[in-house]
């Protein structure tokens, strides 16, 4: 999975490989290259006398140093751009692949999840790929390379590294394998952390409000404990593979330097030639050193790349068709035997859905809490797709529509208010950058917002905090409703988006929506009897399936369950 990850990101970098590989050659060769002239120099130099022969072999050492550093700096400053690069590949195509997913996917997956594995985890990946052209291209021609040079200086102390390597691969071996677990354990445990952590942040009010604050203290303490604890066990495992590691390489120093003093005093070696062996024997372990490093950092890489791989590969359960061609949509919406159940769900939220709304027509629907109301309007623009029946608008069903045609028609405002971190503005402009400060100053006016942004001394360009939490609910609501009217769709779609305003604002706004909305289908989810009264059409719903139709009037006489919604919130002088 890692494997066919990074190789799948490194297919436009193949040039730039090519170049770190044969920099990392050069400065490996080189850095190979000068252990035998500093044994010359012993032998043929300082042994002798020799100044002149020191200088000279000693400017060639110079030379080949500065070489070394020289690709080496290079090859860093290619392998950080690639691997910076390939980074950046993989955030854009797990943002772009979250961008498709439904709300079901989305749900399936969690917030925290989805931001932990485009940050955390492409961050592995991305430390992995820059280690591997660092480390693993010069560990290879290293190891290689000094055990050549070393059965130069001589063939019968090279004999010492059949026994000190396999020693060292097993050493780290026994570490990794104990590793990959708990890295895989730890970034569940990331997600966990992240998931508490929204949660505290998000629902702060409610926390408070309920005197709860030591309960979520002990719940984020548990969580950010069972990280800490698996974390330890991580860095317990790391140090020990180090000291491991230098107990071997002692071990080994040791050994090259007994046997090698023996071969010195029977003739059989020179200084310079053990000093060399050494430095080569130091090379090689260094390069076994360096490989296994690289394994401890693949198996968390391996999980992260996996948990990457899983989002990439999920394909949403709403498939668009954007190859459709464009089309010009009045906004007359039908509903034909529609269904809606949640996988693995035991009953369907919808149930028989049929109705159909109109253009110049206002439509609400009502119901009691989990009625399905929002399931039912969340369908229209594809949030999520019916389990069975058919959705359409203008007689085209929208799984057939281009995806920018069906939405660019449709001005939604949503049950919780979102707004996006920028001023006013830009966000009743998110639907149409092009829209001039007089169309925003219209729909502030319609929607009853114009006054409070005019008391802000910045006006449009007042600061709007992520969420809009600067600003109170109604004052979201507004705002929300405010970018559905400077889109200018031909399909409004109103999710009990009137709850956090006051009866005189209510009245009001929907009084001024009907200068702008009446060509448009209307819809309205609401809670409040007062909002729909003078709806075209209600639509009742209990328990995902239609009870009732008609106007106010005629669903007073015929349908009991809006009968019931009715005298729980009206006086029968009000109703009538």
């Amino acid at each position: 999975m890692l494997l066919r990850l990074v190789l799948n990101e490194l297919r436009e970098h193949r040039p730039a490989i090519a170049v770190i590989g044969a920099l990392q050659l050069v400065q490996t060769l080189a850095n190979l290259y000068l252990p035998t002239l500093n044994a010359d120099i012993i032998d043929n130099g300082i042994v002798k006398g020799d100044t002149d022969y020191i200088l000279g072999v000693g400017g060639i050492m110079l030379a080949a140093s500065a070489l070394q550093i020289l690709c080496l700096i290079t090859a860093i400053s290619f392998s950080a751009r690639t691997a910076m690069a390939v980074g950046r590949q993989l955030r854009r195509k797990v943002f772009t692949s979250v961008q498709t997913f439904s709300s079901r996917e989305v749900g399936n997956f969690g917030a925290p999840s989805l931001i932990t594995r485009s940050t955390n985890d492409v961050h592995q990946v991305q430390m992995l790929v820059l280690m591997s052209f660092t480390l693993l291209v010069a560990a290879p021609i290293m190891c290689i390379g000094g055990i050549v040079m070393a059965l130069q200086q001589d063939v019968a102390l090279s004999g010492l590294l059949v026994f000190i390597i396999p020693l060292l691969v097993i050493v780290v071996f026994l570490l990794v394998r104990r590793l990959v677990p708990l890295f895989r354990l730890a970034q569940k445990q990331i997600d966990r952390v992240n998931t508490v952590l929204r949660e505290q942040i998000m629902g702060v009010t409610v926390v408070r409000a309920f005197v709860r604050s030591d309960h979520e203290k002990d719940r984020f303490a548990g969580a950010n404990q069972d990280l800490t604890t698996t974390q330890l066990r991580t860095a317990r495992l790391l140090a020990l593979m180090f000291p491991s590691i230098m107990f071997v390489v002692s071990i080994a120093m040791i050994a090259v330097m007994w046997f090698g003093a023996i071969r010195i005093d029977s003739g059989g070696m020179q200084i310079g030639a053990l000093t060399a062996f050494l430095a080569y024997i130091m090379q090689i372990l260094m390069a076994v050193m360096m490989a296994m490093f690289m394994f401890m950092m693949i198996p968390r890489a391996a999980v992260c790349a996996e948990r990457i791989q899983e989002v990439l590969s999920t394909e949403s359960s709403v498939v668009l068709d954007d190859d459709a061609a464009p089309v010009r949509l009045r906004g007359e919406l039908g509903f034909h035997n529609v269904e809606f159940s949640y996988p693995g769900a035991e009953q369907p939220v919808l149930s028989e859905i049929s109705l159909t709304a109109r253009p110049g027509e206002t439509t609400a629907i009502i119901g009691s809490t989990g009625a399905g109301k929002t399931t039912l309007l969340r369908l229209i623009p594809r949030l999520m797709d019916a389990t069975s029946g058919d959705i359409t608008i203008d007689g085209l069903s929208i799984t057939d529509l281009n995806s920018v045609s069906l939405r660019a028609s449709i001005g939604y405002v949503p049950q919780k208010a979102y707004l996006f971190s920028g001023t006013v503005a830009s966000n009743l402009r998110y639907g149409n950058p092009d829209a001039t400060d007089a169309e925003l100053w219209d729909a502030l006016r319609i929607a009853q917002g114009a006054d409070f942004v005019e008391n802000f001394p910045e006006g449009l360009n007042a600061p709007i905090s992520q969420g809009g939490t600067n600003v109170s609910g109604g004052q979201r609501q507004r705002l929300s409703i405010a970018r559905a009217l400077v889109h200018r769709p031909t399909l409004y779609l109103f999710d009990d988006s009137f709850s956090a305003l006051d009866y005189s604002t209510d009245v009001n706004l929907r009084s001024a929506l009907h200068t702008v909305t009446n060509d448009a289908t209307v819809i309205i989810v609401a809670q409040r009897v007062n909002t729909i009264l003078d709806a075209d059409q209600i639509i009742v719903l209990d328990e995902g399936r239609i009870v009732g139709r008609g106007s106010h009037h005629e669903l007073l006489e015929t349908c009991e369950t809006y009968q019931e919604i009715v005298s729980s919130q009206l006086t029968a002088e009000e109703a009538a």
